[in-house]
């Protein structure tokens, strides 16, 4: 199989491994900065599928919703592998995503949305993975908001917290955090949090 865009080939591509995710492997050569091509060289890239997340906000408590799971792939990272995250799930065939991100905030926290916000849509690793995630604030009520939710059929274990905004930004300056969806929302509601507050009290018009 070859297909020939202007700036890249695809000379040869396989599916070695196929199971929840799907790993494909290609033999490609692109176009080079100054006009001709590279060798053909071999990539493997990770399926995964799009995700969409949102970060869960309170905008009269001035507070953030935040949940900690187990996560395989952090076994080594910083901090071990319980992770502070936002609510996240993978885009099914079909879905709107928003939905996605309503129907989850259900599943892992127990949250009803009122309203949300795009934020940005971000490639996760483009150096080796297809995913993209589609980012919102969403907004919420956190007065009642707390415990350990999940689905027992996908081995589930997530601890909800409710944490104040000023220290909730204190916490990621004083402990590895490192999932990008939770540092790119939180430091995007820095930059936006009266804004949002406004808007979600109605004293300003949406636009």
């Amino acid at each position: 199989m070859s297909e020939t865009p202007d700036e890249y080939e695809i000379i040869e591509r396989t599916t070695p491994f196929q199971g929840y995710f799907r790993i494909d492997k290609f033999k490609l050569r692109h176009r080079c900065f100054d006009g001709g091509w590279t060798e053909p060289f071999w990539r493997e890239v990770f399926e995964r599928g799009h995700a969409a997340a949102v970060l869960p906000y309170d905008p009269v408590l001035d507070a953030v919703i935040l949940q900690e799971q187990f996560r395989i792939g952090a076994i080594k990272a910083p901090g071990g592998p319980w992770m502070l995250e936002i609510v996240a799930g993978i885009i099914g065939p079909g879905e709107e995503i928003e939905d996605v991100v309503r129907r989850e905030a259900l599943e892992e926290a127990g949250l009803v949305l009122e309203e949300l916000h795009h934020v940005q849509d971000y490639l996760a690793s483009p150096g080796g993975t297809t995913e993209s995630v589609s980012l919102f604030v969403g907004r919420a009520d956190s007065s009642t908001a707390g415990g350990v939710f999940g689905l027992a059929e996908e081995a589930e274990d997530i601890r909800v917290r409710v944490l104040p905004f000023g220290e909730a930004m204190a916490e990621m300056q004083g402990r590895a955090m490192n999932v990008a969806s939770l540092v790119i929302a939180m430091q995007w509601l820095a930059l936006n949090r009266d804004m949002l507050r406004r808007r979600w009290s109605g004293r300003e018009t949406a636009i």
